[in-house]
């Protein structure tokens, strides 16, 4: 790149239009062959910690930089270090997917630069968010209890766990408000979950003030697929009771972190209805799946619960941050999270017949996030959407399939989605050494993931589920295909093939 001298115009004034428009073509430029040469990065970053530290100057520059040397710098210095999420060969943790309709999306979003916390702050980032929020509730066929027509409405929030913190805070508000109970007793209050929840609900417990001795993790297990189990909520909760505890709130999960389980969600709700808790849905990762009519049934029994959540920034080719929650009583929310400043008072809030999204969320100030979630939805449509989840799923079968075929492999949980969990299977141990153990199998296997990500060609995550190592293999990458999968195979074949002959010196 050559040097360009910055023109004195843009100097005086950061929002030139002609100097803007030459350097945005720079940068999507720059993005275009970034994304041409993703394969040719490693996965995941190999630096060092404070590589960059030592790289970057000591004191901030006192003169303008040309755009040309900012990406010079961005290709030497930034890239390095960045674990490529959009690559192909990430396989790990849950997708973060991203479109070309999703940048232009936020490009818009970001150069509107609204402050949309009240209606008349922006009443087009209102109104378009409460636009595709009904349109999501139609496509997921949720009940019209969660639609603005009826009691309910949607918000789109940065993330799941901040959607945790708004509906535990509301629980907790309604608990106060219609029962016997005083703020002396908040400390009483109990949460519950299973021991495959994600972690983020324990933190915004953390954040809302329930003590970590009141979260109930219950045990899940194999034979029953990692469900949470109604027998034995049912009795965490009687033990609670007769302890002088309170019920507050339940998380239950459309596909779990470790291994995409799916609970029960009727049984579990009519549980929840019965001690007078909070039930709330958690689907991060599988909700974008259930646009799908052959994975709605994953969300059956949706309609006994209090609030629902997923995650657009992961398998719906919106990236972070966003994140959808609907509620079946708004007013809970509301009442729970609003405040009235005489300098946010105006007359179209005086009628309360607009949405002020200050009071659906933590913060005031809010990005403009349903102006990329609208244009990844007319830029695809809902076929295109069911196409990118249908393909992901096909290549996880085809995973799924090749490891079945093969006796070297176990699968650990049965496949819902686009993720499989294996190992190398105990019995293949058992033909390569004097004698095994499932500690031996999660060593091999643990050593393998291992192995396999230090090849800088492809990157996955693991899980420990009763006592098992496993390798989460997550497909979700927009821009994957069938060879990225068969790739993923044949290292996997020769580098436990390896190990296996290897195994007695290993050991």
């Amino acid at each position: 790149m050559g040097s360009h001298n910055v023109e004195p115009t843009s100097m005086m004034n950061p929002l030139y239009p002609e100097e803007f428009r030459r350097q945005a073509h720079l940068v999507v430029d720059f993005l275009a062959d970034y994304y041409s040469n993703i394969e040719k990065y490693p996965v995941c970053s190999q630096v060092k910690p404070g590589y960059l530290t030592k790289a970057m100057p000591k004191s901030a520059p006192l003169q303008p930089e040309p755009i040309e040397t900012i990406l010079q710098d961005v290709q030497k210095h930034i890239i390095p270090g960045i674990t490529h999420w959009q690559s192909p060969g990430f396989f790990g943790y849950f997708q973060s997917n991203g479109s070309t309709g999703n940048f232009l999306g936020e490009m818009l979003l970001t150069g509107f630069n609204t402050v949309g916390f009240n209606w008349l702050a922006s009443p087009a980032a209102t109104e378009l968010e409460m636009v595709v929020m009904e349109w999501l509730l139609k496509l997921l066929q949720l009940p019209k209890s969660f639609s603005f027509s009826s009691d309910g409405g949607g918000v789109i929030h940065g993330s799941t766990c901040e959607s945790f913190v708004c509906t535990l805070i509301a629980a907790r508000e309604k608990k106060l408000s219609q029962s016997r109970v005083e703020r002396d007793d908040l400390g009483k209050l109990v949460v519950y979950c299973s021991d495959q929840t994600h972690f983020s609900l324990q933190k915004a417990c953390q954040v809302v003030g329930i003590s970590p001795n009141n979260i109930r993790s219950i045990r899940t297990r194999r034979s029953m697929n990692f469900q949470l189990s109604p027998k034995a909520l049912l009795m965490a909760i009687e033990s609670d009771v007769k302890a002088g505890l309170i019920p507050l709130y339940i998380c239950l999960t459309v596909g779990t972190t470790p291994t995409t389980a799916v609970d029960p969600l009727l049984t579990l709700s009519d549980i929840a209805k019965r001690f007078h808790m909070w039930a709330h849905v958690d689907a991060a990762y599988a909700g974008s799946a259930c646009i799908c009519p052959e994975f709605r049934h994953f969300l059956n029994g949706v309609e006994g619960v209090d609030s629902f959540s997923f995650n657009p920034h992961k398998w719906f080719l919106t990236t972070l941050d966003c994140c959808c929650l609907w509620v079946k009583e708004r007013i809970d929310l509301t009442k729970a999270l609003s405040n009235d400043p005489e300098l946010l008072k105006n007359k179209a809030s005086d009628t309360k017949k607009v949405v002020d999204y200050k009071d659906w969320q933590i913060a005031l100030s809010r990005r403009f996030r349903a102006m990329k979630l609208w244009m990844v939805i007319r830029s695809y449509g809902v076929t295109g959407l069911q196409e990118v989840i249908r393909k992901h799923v096909k290549l996880a079968k085809y995973f799924e399939a090749l490891l079945f075929a093969d006796n070297k492999f176990e699968v650990v949980v049965p496949r819902n989605f686009a993720m499989v969990c294996f190992r190398v299977s105990p019995l293949a141990l058992a033909t390569v050494a004097n004698d095994s153990s499932n500690e031996d199998s999660n060593r091999l296997t643990q050593t393998l993931l291992e192995s396999l990500n230090g090849s800088g060609v492809v990157y996955m995550t693991h899980a420990v589920i009763e006592g098992v190592y496993v390798i989460r293999v997550a497909i979700g990458s927009t821009l994957i295909e069938e060879k990225h999968v068969s790739m993923l195979w044949d290292m996997v074949q020769e580098y436990a093939s390896n190990l296996l002959a290897n195994f007695n010196n290993i050991k």
